[in-house]
Protein backbone atom coordinates (compact mmCIF):
# COMPACT_ATOMS: atom_id res chain seq x y z
CA UNK A 1 0.00 0.00 0.00
CA UNK A 2 1.27 2.96 -0.56
CA UNK A 3 2.33 5.63 2.24
CA UNK A 4 0.40 8.45 0.62
CA UNK A 5 -2.22 9.03 -2.21
CA UNK A 6 -0.80 9.77 -5.44
CA UNK A 7 -2.25 13.19 -6.08
CA UNK A 8 -0.14 13.84 -2.98
CA UNK A 9 3.16 12.69 -4.37
CA UNK A 10 2.54 14.64 -7.65
CA UNK A 11 0.82 17.77 -6.25
CA UNK A 12 1.77 18.58 -2.98
CA UNK A 13 5.05 17.65 -2.34
CA UNK A 14 6.26 19.87 -5.50
CA UNK A 15 4.21 22.67 -4.20
CA UNK A 16 5.23 22.74 -0.53
CA UNK A 17 9.14 22.81 -1.70
CA UNK A 18 8.44 25.54 -3.72
CA UNK A 19 6.74 27.12 -0.90
CA UNK A 20 9.91 26.53 0.60
CA UNK A 21 12.25 27.81 -1.90
CA UNK A 22 10.07 30.78 -2.30
CA UNK A 23 10.73 31.79 1.58
CA UNK A 24 14.24 30.98 1.54
CA UNK A 25 14.53 33.70 -1.50
CA UNK A 26 12.18 36.11 -0.28
CA UNK A 27 14.43 36.18 2.78
CA UNK A 28 17.69 36.24 1.02
CA UNK A 29 16.00 39.59 -1.18
CA UNK A 30 15.33 40.74 2.63
CA UNK A 31 18.99 40.44 3.55
CA UNK A 32 20.47 42.66 0.61
CA UNK A 33 17.76 45.32 1.39
CA UNK A 34 15.51 44.61 -1.72
CA UNK A 35 11.56 44.25 -0.82
CA UNK A 36 10.48 40.63 -2.26
CA UNK A 37 6.89 41.53 -2.64
CA UNK A 38 8.08 43.89 -5.73
CA UNK A 39 10.48 41.58 -6.73
CA UNK A 40 8.04 38.65 -7.33
CA UNK A 41 5.40 41.63 -8.75
CA UNK A 42 8.72 42.37 -11.23
CA UNK A 43 9.03 38.70 -12.47
CA UNK A 44 5.20 38.00 -12.63
CA UNK A 45 4.91 40.96 -14.91
CA UNK A 46 8.22 40.77 -16.73
CA UNK A 47 7.90 36.71 -17.39
CA UNK A 48 3.71 36.88 -17.74
CA UNK A 49 2.65 40.30 -18.11
CA UNK A 50 2.78 40.86 -22.23
CA UNK A 51 3.09 38.53 -24.95
CA UNK A 52 6.90 39.66 -24.96
CA UNK A 53 7.72 38.09 -21.93
CA UNK A 54 5.55 35.21 -23.03
CA UNK A 55 7.72 34.61 -25.95
CA UNK A 56 10.54 34.41 -23.79
CA UNK A 57 9.13 32.28 -21.36
CA UNK A 58 7.57 29.69 -23.59
CA UNK A 59 11.10 29.82 -25.51
CA UNK A 60 12.86 28.59 -22.69
CA UNK A 61 10.21 26.61 -21.53
CA UNK A 62 10.54 24.62 -24.99
CA UNK A 63 14.54 23.97 -24.34
CA UNK A 64 13.47 22.60 -21.16
CA UNK A 65 10.72 20.30 -22.08
CA UNK A 66 13.21 18.87 -24.52
CA UNK A 67 16.17 18.26 -22.14
CA UNK A 68 13.63 17.29 -19.33
CA UNK A 69 12.01 14.20 -21.38
CA UNK A 70 15.48 13.05 -22.35
CA UNK A 71 16.21 12.94 -18.28
CA UNK A 72 12.66 11.49 -17.65
CA UNK A 73 12.87 8.45 -20.04
CA UNK A 74 16.04 7.24 -19.11
CA UNK A 75 15.39 8.00 -15.63
CA UNK A 76 12.58 5.67 -16.22
CA UNK A 77 15.05 2.58 -17.04
CA UNK A 78 17.33 3.63 -13.54
CA UNK A 79 19.78 6.09 -15.31
CA UNK A 80 20.90 9.58 -14.60
CA UNK A 81 21.56 10.98 -18.02
CA UNK A 82 23.51 13.84 -17.02
CA UNK A 83 25.16 14.12 -20.88
CA UNK A 84 21.55 16.69 -21.89
CA UNK A 85 23.62 19.62 -22.46
CA UNK A 86 26.71 17.69 -24.40
CA UNK A 87 23.74 15.97 -26.73
CA UNK A 88 21.80 19.07 -27.09
CA UNK A 89 25.43 20.65 -28.37
CA UNK A 90 26.01 18.08 -30.76
CA UNK A 91 22.27 18.69 -31.97
CA UNK A 92 22.97 21.81 -33.04
CA UNK A 93 25.93 20.74 -35.12
CA UNK A 94 23.02 17.94 -36.61
CA UNK A 95 20.84 20.54 -37.71
CA UNK A 96 23.36 23.07 -38.78
CA UNK A 97 24.72 20.57 -41.39
CA UNK A 98 20.91 19.76 -42.56
CA UNK A 99 19.57 23.63 -42.96
CA UNK A 100 23.41 24.47 -44.65
CA UNK A 101 24.31 22.33 -47.70
CA UNK A 102 20.96 21.22 -48.60
CA UNK A 103 18.57 23.72 -49.92
CA UNK A 104 15.34 22.89 -48.86
CA UNK A 105 12.15 24.60 -50.76
CA UNK A 106 10.15 25.00 -47.74
CA UNK A 107 10.82 25.43 -43.58
CA UNK A 108 8.08 22.75 -42.89
CA UNK A 109 10.31 19.50 -44.71
CA UNK A 110 13.79 21.45 -43.59
CA UNK A 111 12.42 21.22 -39.88
CA UNK A 112 11.09 17.55 -40.31
CA UNK A 113 15.01 16.32 -41.24
CA UNK A 114 16.59 19.22 -39.02
CA UNK A 115 14.87 17.07 -36.20
CA UNK A 116 15.87 13.89 -37.28
CA UNK A 117 19.66 15.09 -37.79
CA UNK A 118 19.24 16.56 -34.12
CA UNK A 119 17.90 13.73 -33.12
CA UNK A 120 20.45 11.67 -34.91
CA UNK A 121 23.68 13.05 -33.54
CA UNK A 122 22.45 13.51 -30.17
CA UNK A 123 21.60 9.92 -29.41
CA UNK A 124 24.74 8.82 -31.30
CA UNK A 125 26.61 11.33 -28.83
CA UNK A 126 24.44 9.27 -25.91
CA UNK A 127 25.23 5.79 -27.24
CA UNK A 128 29.14 6.04 -26.36
CA UNK A 129 27.91 5.85 -22.69
CA UNK A 130 24.63 3.49 -23.36
CA UNK A 131 27.52 0.80 -24.58
CA UNK A 132 29.90 1.66 -21.77
CA UNK A 133 27.06 1.09 -19.44
CA UNK A 134 25.52 -2.22 -21.01
CA UNK A 135 28.81 -3.66 -21.73
CA UNK A 136 31.13 -2.73 -20.14
CA UNK A 137 29.85 -1.40 -16.35
CA UNK A 138 30.70 1.79 -16.56
CA UNK A 139 28.87 4.22 -14.61
CA UNK A 140 26.45 6.61 -16.57
CA UNK A 141 26.83 9.55 -14.74
CA UNK A 142 30.46 9.68 -14.58
CA UNK A 143 30.69 9.39 -18.55
CA UNK A 144 27.70 11.35 -19.79
CA UNK A 145 29.46 14.55 -17.37
CA UNK A 146 32.58 13.45 -19.31
CA UNK A 147 31.03 13.72 -22.35
CA UNK A 148 29.84 17.03 -21.67
CA UNK A 149 32.86 18.51 -21.61
CA UNK A 150 34.39 16.74 -24.98
CA UNK A 151 30.61 17.62 -26.79
CA UNK A 152 31.68 21.17 -26.06
CA UNK A 153 35.55 20.71 -27.23
CA UNK A 154 34.52 18.85 -30.73
CA UNK A 155 31.57 22.37 -31.47
CA UNK A 156 34.90 24.73 -30.74
CA UNK A 157 36.78 22.93 -33.11
CA UNK A 158 34.47 22.37 -35.59
CA UNK A 159 32.75 26.13 -35.48
CA UNK A 160 36.58 27.51 -35.81
CA UNK A 161 38.28 24.98 -38.22
CA UNK A 162 35.17 23.87 -40.54
CA UNK A 163 32.59 25.85 -40.47
CA UNK A 164 33.14 29.23 -39.87
CA UNK A 165 33.11 31.26 -42.65
CA UNK A 166 35.80 32.91 -44.41
CA UNK A 167 36.60 36.34 -42.92
CA UNK A 168 34.53 35.92 -40.20
CA UNK A 169 35.57 36.34 -36.27
CA UNK A 170 33.31 34.42 -34.11
CA UNK A 171 33.16 30.97 -33.68
CA UNK A 172 29.76 30.56 -35.24
CA UNK A 173 28.37 28.99 -38.86
CA UNK A 174 26.79 31.22 -41.40
CA UNK A 175 23.21 32.15 -41.57
CA UNK A 176 20.82 29.27 -43.00
CA UNK A 177 19.07 30.53 -45.59
CA UNK A 178 15.28 32.07 -45.25
CA UNK A 179 13.11 29.51 -46.54
CA UNK A 180 14.55 26.93 -43.36
CA UNK A 181 13.48 30.09 -40.97
CA UNK A 182 11.12 28.83 -38.51
CA UNK A 183 7.77 30.97 -38.07
CA UNK A 184 7.23 33.11 -34.37
CA UNK A 185 4.01 32.31 -32.67
CA UNK A 186 3.49 35.98 -34.26
CA UNK A 187 3.55 34.71 -37.41
CA UNK A 188 1.39 31.51 -36.20
CA UNK A 189 -1.71 33.39 -34.26
CA UNK A 190 -1.72 36.14 -36.72
CA UNK A 191 -3.93 34.31 -39.30
CA UNK A 192 -6.41 34.17 -36.18
CA UNK A 193 -6.59 37.42 -35.26
CA UNK A 194 -3.97 37.20 -32.29
CA UNK A 195 -1.78 39.46 -31.54
CA UNK A 196 1.81 38.37 -30.49
CA UNK A 197 4.92 40.26 -29.66
CA UNK A 198 6.90 39.96 -32.82
CA UNK A 199 10.39 40.19 -31.29
CA UNK A 200 9.89 37.36 -29.14
CA UNK A 201 11.88 34.03 -29.96
CA UNK A 202 9.01 31.61 -29.34
CA UNK A 203 8.86 29.53 -32.06
CA UNK A 204 6.67 26.32 -34.21
CA UNK A 205 9.17 24.59 -32.02
CA UNK A 206 7.12 24.38 -29.25
CA UNK A 207 4.38 22.62 -30.63
CA UNK A 208 7.17 20.08 -32.03
CA UNK A 209 7.87 19.68 -27.65
CA UNK A 210 4.50 19.47 -26.76
CA UNK A 211 4.00 16.73 -29.38
CA UNK A 212 7.50 15.07 -28.06
CA UNK A 213 5.76 15.03 -24.33
CA UNK A 214 2.60 13.17 -26.09
CA UNK A 215 5.28 10.73 -27.91
CA UNK A 216 6.56 9.91 -24.48
CA UNK A 217 3.66 9.19 -23.11
CA UNK A 218 2.42 6.73 -25.04
CA UNK A 219 6.07 5.46 -25.24
CA UNK A 220 6.41 4.79 -21.67
CA UNK A 221 2.79 3.69 -20.51
CA UNK A 222 1.28 2.83 -23.66
CA UNK A 223 3.84 0.49 -25.24
CA UNK A 224 5.39 -2.63 -25.01
CA UNK A 225 8.80 -1.24 -24.97
CA UNK A 226 8.18 1.25 -22.12
CA UNK A 227 6.61 -1.56 -19.97
CA UNK A 228 10.07 -2.79 -20.24
CA UNK A 229 11.80 -0.23 -19.55
CA UNK A 230 9.76 0.48 -16.58
CA UNK A 231 10.15 -2.93 -15.46
CA UNK A 232 13.74 -2.63 -15.87
CA UNK A 233 13.81 0.72 -14.12
CA UNK A 234 11.80 -0.71 -11.10
CA UNK A 235 13.94 -4.25 -10.61
CA UNK A 236 17.03 -5.88 -12.66
CA UNK A 237 16.69 -9.41 -11.33
CA UNK A 238 12.96 -9.00 -12.17
CA UNK A 239 13.67 -7.64 -15.80
CA UNK A 240 15.74 -10.97 -16.27
CA UNK A 241 13.41 -13.37 -14.94
CA UNK A 242 11.00 -12.05 -17.66
CA UNK A 243 13.55 -12.53 -20.23
CA UNK A 244 14.21 -8.44 -20.50
CA UNK A 245 17.19 -7.67 -21.93
CA UNK A 246 19.55 -4.92 -20.27
CA UNK A 247 21.54 -4.43 -22.88
CA UNK A 248 18.66 -3.77 -25.02
CA UNK A 249 17.21 -1.29 -22.43
CA UNK A 250 20.22 0.89 -21.59
CA UNK A 251 20.67 1.08 -25.20
CA UNK A 252 17.09 2.03 -26.29
CA UNK A 253 16.69 4.18 -23.61
CA UNK A 254 19.84 6.08 -23.92
CA UNK A 255 19.17 6.80 -27.76
CA UNK A 256 15.60 8.30 -27.62
CA UNK A 257 16.83 10.35 -24.25
CA UNK A 258 19.95 11.47 -26.30
CA UNK A 259 17.56 11.91 -29.57
CA UNK A 260 15.10 14.19 -27.45
CA UNK A 261 18.12 16.32 -25.48
CA UNK A 262 19.85 16.74 -29.62
CA UNK A 263 16.31 18.32 -30.58
CA UNK A 264 16.22 21.11 -28.35
CA UNK A 265 18.36 22.19 -30.68
CA UNK A 266 15.45 22.70 -33.33
CA UNK A 267 14.38 26.02 -30.99
CA UNK A 268 17.35 27.57 -30.07
CA UNK A 269 19.65 27.04 -33.39
CA UNK A 270 17.05 26.72 -36.45
CA UNK A 271 14.20 28.61 -34.35
CA UNK A 272 15.86 31.94 -32.40
CA UNK A 273 19.91 32.41 -33.73
CA UNK A 274 18.93 30.41 -36.86
CA UNK A 275 22.95 29.97 -37.24
CA UNK A 276 24.92 27.52 -35.17
CA UNK A 277 26.75 29.36 -32.58
CA UNK A 278 29.22 28.52 -29.27
CA UNK A 279 26.81 27.92 -26.16
CA UNK A 280 24.21 27.64 -27.84
CA UNK A 281 22.68 25.55 -25.34
CA UNK A 282 23.13 27.59 -22.08
CA UNK A 283 22.97 25.36 -19.88
CA UNK A 284 19.17 24.21 -20.64
CA UNK A 285 20.96 20.53 -20.89
CA UNK A 286 21.62 20.70 -16.54
CA UNK A 287 18.35 22.75 -16.19
CA UNK A 288 16.44 20.12 -18.00
CA UNK A 289 17.52 17.58 -14.75
CA UNK A 290 15.65 19.69 -12.03
CA UNK A 291 12.58 20.03 -14.63
CA UNK A 292 12.61 16.34 -15.04
CA UNK A 293 13.11 15.43 -11.39
CA UNK A 294 10.46 18.42 -10.42
CA UNK A 295 7.88 16.49 -13.24
CA UNK A 296 8.03 13.55 -11.09
CA UNK A 297 9.87 11.97 -14.63
CA UNK A 298 6.04 12.28 -16.07
CA UNK A 299 5.34 14.14 -19.50
CA UNK A 300 2.88 16.48 -18.08
CA UNK A 301 4.91 16.84 -14.61
CA UNK A 302 8.03 17.72 -17.24
CA UNK A 303 5.56 20.46 -19.20
CA UNK A 304 4.26 22.21 -15.89
CA UNK A 305 7.95 22.34 -14.51
CA UNK A 306 9.63 23.59 -17.57
CA UNK A 307 6.59 26.32 -18.23
CA UNK A 308 8.22 27.34 -14.56
CA UNK A 309 11.72 27.23 -15.38
CA UNK A 310 11.01 29.27 -17.97
CA UNK A 311 9.00 31.72 -15.75
CA UNK A 312 11.96 31.73 -13.20
CA UNK A 313 14.39 32.55 -16.21
CA UNK A 314 12.30 35.20 -17.99
CA UNK A 315 11.52 36.84 -14.72
CA UNK A 316 15.20 36.59 -13.81
CA UNK A 317 16.45 38.44 -16.18
CA UNK A 318 13.82 41.15 -16.26
CA UNK A 319 14.27 41.37 -12.32
CA UNK A 320 18.40 41.61 -12.87
CA UNK A 321 17.72 44.52 -15.74
CA UNK A 322 15.49 46.80 -14.25
CA UNK A 323 16.21 46.69 -10.49
CA UNK A 324 19.37 46.71 -8.37
CA UNK A 325 19.13 42.84 -7.86
CA UNK A 326 21.99 41.34 -8.97
CA UNK A 327 22.11 38.62 -11.84
CA UNK A 328 24.12 36.43 -9.21
CA UNK A 329 20.70 36.41 -6.99
CA UNK A 330 18.36 35.43 -9.75
CA UNK A 331 21.36 31.94 -10.11
CA UNK A 332 20.72 31.67 -5.73
CA UNK A 333 17.08 31.88 -6.70
CA UNK A 334 17.05 29.06 -8.85
CA UNK A 335 19.47 26.94 -7.07
CA UNK A 336 16.90 27.23 -4.16
CA UNK A 337 14.36 25.67 -6.34
CA UNK A 338 16.42 23.46 -7.89
CA UNK A 339 17.75 22.46 -4.06
CA UNK A 340 14.14 21.97 -2.87
CA UNK A 341 12.29 20.15 -5.64
CA UNK A 342 15.23 18.01 -6.13
CA UNK A 343 18.01 17.08 -3.47
CA UNK A 344 15.81 18.10 -0.74
CA UNK A 345 12.52 16.03 -1.69
CA UNK A 346 12.41 13.46 1.18
CA UNK A 347 12.58 16.73 3.86
CA UNK A 348 9.18 17.36 2.54
CA UNK A 349 8.04 13.73 1.65
CA UNK A 350 8.76 12.22 4.94
CA UNK A 351 6.89 14.42 7.06
CA UNK A 352 4.14 14.05 4.86
CA UNK A 353 4.16 10.04 4.69
CA UNK A 354 4.01 9.96 8.29
CA UNK A 355 0.99 12.38 8.69
CA UNK A 356 -1.17 10.59 5.93
CA UNK A 357 -0.39 7.43 7.58
CA UNK A 358 -1.21 8.39 10.90
CA UNK A 359 -4.72 10.07 9.01
CA UNK A 360 -5.24 6.50 8.18
CA UNK A 361 -4.45 4.74 11.14
CA UNK A 362 -7.03 7.44 12.52
CA UNK A 363 -9.78 6.59 9.85
CA UNK A 364 -9.18 3.29 10.42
Amino acid sequence: MDKMPKWADVVLIPLISLVLAAILSALVILAIGEDPVAAVKMMVTGALGSTYGWGYTLYYATNFLFTGLAVAVAFHARMFNIGGEGQAMLGGLGVALVCLYIPWPHWTIALVFAALGAALFGAAWAAIPAYLQAKRGSHIVITTIMFNFIAAAVLNYVLVNVLKPAGAMDPATARFAETVHLPSLHELLAPFGIAFSKSAPANVSLLVAVAACFAVWLLIWRTRLGYEIRAYGHSEPGALYAGISPVKIIMISMLISGGLAGMMAINNVMGEAERLVLNSTEGAGFIGIAVALMGRNHPFGVFLAAILFGFLYQGGAELALWTSIPRELIVVIQALVILFTGALDNMVRMPLEKLFLALRKEKV
